[in-house]
């Protein structure tokens, strides 16, 4: 979309693909604010009100990306990750912290647990939303090389994978 369509359009989605996202949060208030300013006609928001909640949400149906808040009752965010990059159908799912904890503990925490974004709050939700949808576009470059690079080692192709690489001649 350009500047001059922006600038005329009055509203428009940023979350415009087919995206399921689950937010965790034990606060019902955040809860709501996420589906009203995440949804759009191709983006489905569902909330869990408790890590154990989330955690079932995950291993029973299909999300593209979730949301984390760190301080929930039962199992918080971090165990929550941990249980996420623990489980082999569950461990390459994109996940974001979204926490009032900003902290360089909290911080460094969430990225060693395996975390692939942390946002604080309070919410921009609009920000969040483009935050999301490049997470999810980063994270679907990466299994499509992953994809790209069995197929290269499995045919035994070494330039093959170069061609791949952006720039790879002017590295060569």
């Amino acid at each position: 979309m350009d500047i001059a369509a922006v600038q005329k359009s009055p509203w428009s989605f940023v979350l415009d693909e087919p995206t399921r996202v689950l937010v965790a949060d034990d606060d019902p208030i955040l809860l709501e604010f996420a589906v009203v300013h995440l949804s759009s006609p191709t983006a489905v928001i569902e909330t869990a009100a408790d890590g154990a909640m989330a955690l079932s949400m995950l291993k029973g149906s299909r999300f593209d990306i979730a949301l984390l808040d760190i301080a929930m009752p039962g199992l918080d965010g971090f165990a929550v990750l941990e249980k996420i990059r623990a489980d082999i159908d569950l461990r390459h799912m994109p996940v974001m912290m979204l926490t009032g904890h900003e902290d360089i503990a909290s911080i460094d925490r969430a990225y060693s647990l395996g975390a692939n974004s942390f946002v604080t709050k309070p919410v921009n939700w609009r920000l969040l939303s483009y935050h999301i949808r490049y997470v999810l576009r980063t994270s679907r470059m990466e299994r499509e090389l992953c994809k790209a690079h069995c197929r290269i080692d499995s045919a035994g192709d070494a330039p093959a994978m170069l061609r791949l690489l952006p720039n790879a001649q002017a590295h060569a």
